[in-house]
């Protein structure tokens, strides 16, 4: 792998780096895997993959010994755990050192595609707070509703907007996390094609970006609330010195975090950097900040009012969902779940914003019967009494695959799929066949 001159160059006036070391952890070929577990579905002592340690600055991420193929592991099909690279995973120190989430907050991930940090987020938030999952790139939003639904959440929303377009909620969220667009030099050994994409023009153009972004989307942060900002950038210019123009452009103050010593994380100023020559991860760099002026947040009234199911409707919806704390809307003939604590919230998000999901998708209902949707499969919600049925691996594999499979039930009707008690989606089982419902979109093309 040979490493663009300028950003060795460029990188020479940072203290914490090696040079030597850095580009002999790039010539090594070695390659990291690490996934974080879905704490409301799994736990890390149930992975049956080997597990070489865990990632330290997370309760819910493990380095791997080797890859195995997640594509043909219907566990990863069920939203058990996330595959996703460990220096990423130390949002969550950012979050737990500077708010209290065990409280109800409003959460904003700015740029979450594929999902990686607000499925994370949304572990780590209560239940009574809100995320907002937004990705302003059409061909990227969908990957990121798939992994929302595939985590099992119901407090999220998934909009599809510009920046710009969050300056009506002015004052109205706790955090905010930009996981900005950058020139992506930290990722280069996980994809060493972007070396030839790489060059000081794109790191400049990227950091003119990143200011816009921060500007247009700053004055929707309260006051005392926290903008965590995060790159895989290994330049300063779009690290260290965005952190540097926002303090001189905005009314905010640096957070510092406590790190531990065996973590290997390099502390600059103004924020945390990840050398892959120095921890087992790829470049990264997180620096968090206090907001510390802005007015109370005005309550705005939604356009019009959400479609609400009669008495009839929701007694047909309550006969699958074991919770009863929500209130159901229908938008595109689509029946969803909404807690009912966030109910204001979520309809006026989706009443002013390009929103693609929100809530639990629970089906549509036709001729007084229930169609399920896949996102009430992958949810928590259903009671015990909906039929299941479990699946050896290979019939598994079939059911992802969208093909036929055979299973022993005397049930007839919507049923469960199942491996290993995950759910994986629904069959409608007929006296002559058994039809497979898993969404088109979703299933595995490969072969082997």
């Amino acid at each position: 792998m040979h490493l663009p001159e300028a950003l060795l160059e460029s990188l020479k006036s940072i203290e914490s780096f090696d040079q030597e070391a850095f580009e002999k952890i790039h010539a090594s070929g070695e390659q990291i895997t690490s996934i974080r577990i879905n704490p409301d579905k799994f736990s890390i002592e149930n992975l049956k993959f080997k597990i070489e340690n865990k990632v330290p600055w997370t309760r819910y991420g493990v380095y791997l010994a080797q890859r195995p193929s997640f594509t043909f592991d219907p566990l990863f099909h069920a939203g058990c755990y996330y595959v996703q690279e460990a220096s990423s995973m130390f949002i969550e120190q950012a979050l737990e050192q500077s708010v209290d989430l065990s409280k109800p907050l409003k959460v904003l991930d700015l740029c979450a595609a594929p999902g990686g940090k607000s499925t994370h987020i949304q572990s780590l938030i209560s239940k009574d707070s809100l995320l907002v999952s937004n990705e302003v790139i059409q061909s990227r939003a969908p990957v990121l509703k798939d992994n929302i639904i595939k985590w099992g959440t119901e407090n999220v929303v998934v909009t599809r907007n510009d920046p710009k377009d969050f300056s009506r909620l002015e004052n109205y969220f706790d955090v905010i996390v930009i996981d900005a667009p950058c020139s992506g030099s930290g990722l280069f050994r996980r994809e060493p094609e972007a070396i030839e994409e790489w060059s000081l023009n794109n790191v400049k153009l990227c950091s003119l970006r990143q200011q816009r972004i921060i500007a247009d989307v700053l004055p929707t942060l309260k006051k005392n609330g926290i903008l965590i900002y995060c790159t895989c950038s290994y330049s300063k210019e779009e690290d260290e010195d965005i952190c540097n123009w926002m303090m001189d452009n905005f009314s905010i103050e640096n957070c510092k975090l406590k790190i531990e010593s065996d973590w290997a994380v390099a502390e600059s100023w103004a924020g945390y950097r990840f050398w892959p020559d120095k921890l087992k991860g790829e470049g990264f760099f997180l620096a968090c900040f206090t907001k510390t002026e802005g007015e109370e947040y005005s309550a705005q009234k939604i356009k019009s009012k959400p479609e609400l199911l009669n008495k009839k409707e929701s007694g047909i919806i309550e006969k699958w969902i074991g919770k009863n704390s929500f209130q159901f809307v229908r938008r595109n003939d689509t029946v969803h779940a909404i807690p009912e604590k966030l109910a204001a919230d979520i309809n006026f998000l989706s009443d002013h914003f390009r929103t693609i999901y929100g809530g639990v998708a629970i089906g549509q209902i036709i001729r007084d019967k229930l169609i399920p949707d896949h996102a009430l499969a992958m949810s928590n919600l259903l009671n015990d009494s909906v039929p299941s049925v479990e699946l050896d691996h290979d019939t598994a594999i079939q059911y992802l695959k969208k093909r036929e499979i055979q299973i022993k039930t005397t049930v007839t009707g919507w049923q469960l799929v199942q491996f290993e008690g995950h759910n994986l989606g629904w069959v409608n089982v007929l006296p002559n066949r058994i039809n497979n419902y898993y969404p088109k979109e979703l299933r595995i093309l490969k072969e082997s």
